[in-house]
């Protein structure tokens, strides 16, 4: 498939995170401000995927790579099918903070909406080239990558197909054909909950969510009583047990290769043990 070189020129001038920055009025909204983070020196570079329900549901596709994460809005979600190409919008870099957010943004704000952490785990280069080869695969736009997430995991490739009126490049998203593809998983109809909580999106936009947003009421808060405080308490514990209940189910759901089935043994006569 034809790639295409980024013109260094249009964003080599450009610092990083500016237009993240750009975007957003952080004397409104508590996101993170756009710094950037620490090139990992030996650890393994961190991808997340993020289902954002704004003004369209969408999943967020993160690579960590030079101290940002690399972003993309995936309108279908990944797909394990080798067959099926999923567009991917190439937006603004984000900062690495923004890994740890499942919450709520507040409509009227840049990405208002519902956050989930939908999967989370680390990657590589496919050649075993380092990040020197993740760096050559973004810019030639053949981005070979192996994942190993909770829900994604294997052979993917991101290819930059052209930019629109926007100059917003357009890429595709693309299983590999190894071991863990699987055409008969839809993986993002089939895992529908928070891979850090274990909530749905319904829950987590109507369920003490974080909300990023700066604003503060000024309303006096009403004082606690040793008895609302061992309710509140139990509350924290019953909800620490069920998380870590839903994050058991959550790690049975990530998929691995089918085993193969032993033939049927038609027309095989059977006795009975007497």
């Amino acid at each position: 498939m034809a790639t295409r070189k980024r013109n260094s020129s249009a964003t080599g001038k450009a610092k990083p995170l500016s237009e993240y920055n750009r975007k957003r009025d952080f004397t409104r909204t508590a996101e993170p401000s756009g710094r950037m983070g620490k090139a990992p020196a030996k650890r393994a570079l961190h991808f997340v995927v993020q289902k954002h329900a704004a003004s369209h549901l969408h999943y967020d596709f993160r690579l960590e790579l030079d101290g940002v994460m690399k972003s993309w809005a995936v309108p279908k979600g990944p797909s394990y099918d080798p067959g099926v190409r999923r567009l991917a919008m190439e937006v603004e870099d984000h900062p690495i903070e923004y890994n740890t957010f499942e919450g709520t943004i507040p409509k009227g704000q840049y990405g208002g909406g519902t956050v989930m952490l939908w999967d989370r785990g680390t990657y590589e280069a496919e050649d075993g080239g380092g990040i020197e080869s993740l760096r050559d695969g973004y810019e030639r736009g053949d981005l070979k990558i192996v994942l190993h997430g909770k829900r994604l995991q294997g052979g993917w490739v991101l290819v930059r197909m052209r930019r629109d009126d926007s100059e917003r490049a357009q890429w595709l998203l693309i299983k590999h054909r190894d071991e863990t593809a699987d055409p008969a998983f839809d993986v993002t109809d089939e895992v529908t909950t928070s891979v850090a909580s274990g909530r749905t999106m319904e829950q987590i936009a109507t369920r003490n969510g974080r909300v990023w947003n700066s604003d503060r009421d000024d309303t006096p808060k009403k004082r606690t009583t040793a008895a609302s405080r061992k309710k509140a308490t139990t509350k924290r514990t019953a909800k620490r047990a069920g998380a870590k209940s839903a994050r058991k189910a959550v790690r049975k759901t990530a998929r691995k290769p089918a085993a193969k089935k032993a033939p049927s043994p038609r027309g095989r006569k059977t006795t009975k043990a007497r």
